[in-house]
């Protein structure tokens, strides 16, 4: 925390309630617009939340070496020369001499995921006369603004679920925490909720605009720029979503009969080819190559990276093939959902991380019992067939190749929006509707 930490944070934050106020009228309605302003509210406390953790408790981490030991040399660089504060901007991770000076000094600099990230820091830092805090704030409106979408996505279909929804979507207590920071994890969720949003209009509710074009574009293109692993979860599920979708508009049982083995086979060609188009530029991502990619992160994140981020846990022994992964399938699933115990805390984030985990899965539980004679037929639904395949294929994505409770609680938030989203609707699909009358009535 510095002196322009305090005088330019509190001027930042008076100006995104301003320009939040000019704008929520058009993308709320009477029921969602109580949700509009807490949420901003507690993306922003989020934020500044996480970077007073990560200084008074981690005393340092990646989000100081984001912006102190990152994005703040590149504002230098822009204060000394504009010129060379552009050349440093668009460099790619290439050390010229004429920006070595600045360069050389920047921690991930040569890490091409992380240096998108900064060099997004770094232009907030124009705006912020590089305060962490400040561009902290501005960090937290991208996430508000990609998880308002997300909101808006689900909440359009299902308008009488809107506390359920906006709790699933803003409020998840970890989401706010660790997706609101100046992090990767921010700017991937943020994509998610504003390609979530964009490939609904577009592919099933056909409202296409360039627009709407251009923003999934340019969110899918940042999640593969950051984190490709994402995109291998999300690409198949969504097309999966999209076919099921337009598959309920076929209203002859036979033809759907006929149709379902074409389609699938369409939709395990199409989520093939997504995935293997990911990972064609990066050979650690290539489908031959996961079982031996996810081997070598969980062991550094548990062993040497991430040693510090919390208690490590083992699932088994991985040895590097995509069969052995595998067979860790459902302690994966598990240790990202409902992980860790109780029993297991040994800090106080921990905590945190294991009452929600044990929230969820009371929750899951529940909703079992609860609709245990409709599952099958909730489970036809393309929304919850959706948010089911991401979620679950998330989390064994994440759960096999963590291997530290402290690192798999940043990483899992993109599923947590999802999979509250799937009980949600396995709940009151095929339901009346609940709202109530006093709300009928406002």
């Amino acid at each position: 925390m510095e002196l322009r930490d305090l005088i330019v944070t509190p001027f930042v934050i008076v100006l995104v309630y301003v320009g939040a106020y000019l704008v929520y009228s058009r993308v709320t309605d009477d029921w969602t617009r109580r949700y509009f302003f807490p949420a901003l509210t507690a993306k922003i406390v989020g934020a500044l939340a996480l970077g007073f953790v990560y200084q008074f408790y981690y005393n340092g981490g990646d989000t100081y070496n984001f912006h102190t030991h990152g994005s703040r040399h590149i504002w230098r660089a822009f204060m000394d020369n504009p010129e060379t504060g552009f050349k440093l901007l668009f460099s790619n991770g290439k050390m010229h001499s004429d920006v070595y000076e600045y360069a050389s000094r920047i921690a991930f600099f040569r890490d091409a995921q992380s240096f998108v990230v900064i060099r997004i820091a770094a232009v907030f830092d124009l705006i912020t006369f590089s305060s962490y805090s400040a561009t902290a704030v501005l960090f937290s409106v991208v996430s508000f603004i990609g998880l308002w979408m997300l909101f808006r996505s689900f909440y359009e279909l299902a308008p009488e679920q809107h506390k359920w929804t906006a709790l699933a979507t803003l409020f998840i207590p970890s989401v706010v925490f660790w997706g609101s920071g100046l992090l990767k994890d921010t700017i991937t969720l943020a994509g998610l909720g504003v390609a979530t949003f964009c490939i609904k209009r577009i592919f099933l509710d056909r409202q296409f605009s360039v627009s709407r074009l251009i923003a999934l574009i340019v969110s899918l293109y940042f999640i593969f720029l950051i984190k490709k692993y994402i995109l291998l979860c999300y690409l198949p599920a969504v097309i999966v979503w999209v076919y099921a979708v337009n598959l309920t508009y076929v209203r002859s049982a036979m033809l759907k009969m006929l149709m379902f083995p074409v389609v699938t086979m369409l939709v395990a060609t199409l989520g093939y080819y997504a995935v293997a188009q990911v990972g064609k530029d990066d050979p650690r991502y290539a489908l031959e190559k996961l079982g031996s990619t996810a081997k070598l992160t969980a062991y550094d994140i548990a062993y040497q990276t991430g040693r510090d981020a919390g208690s490590t846990y083992s699932l088994g022994e991985l040895d590097g093939s995509f069969g052995g992964m595998m067979k860790l399938a459902p302690q994966a699933v598990n240790v990202s959902l409902f992980r860790p115990y109780l029993w297991e805390v040994r800090n106080p984030l921990m905590l945190m991380s294991a009452l929600e985990s044990t929230a969820l899965l009371v929750l899951t539980l529940y909703v079992l019992v609860a609709r245990r004679r409709m599952i099958t037929r909730s489970l036809a639904n393309p929304h919850v067939i959706f948010c089911l395949v991401f979620s679950i294929t998330f989390a064994f994505a994440v759960g096999v190749s963590s291997f530290n409770f402290g690192t798999l609680s940043r990483y899992k938030i993109p599923l947590l929006p999802f999979y509250t989203l799937t009980l949600i609707q396995l709940y009151f699909v095929n339901r009346p509707s609940t709202v109530d009358a006093l709300e009928r009535t406002e």
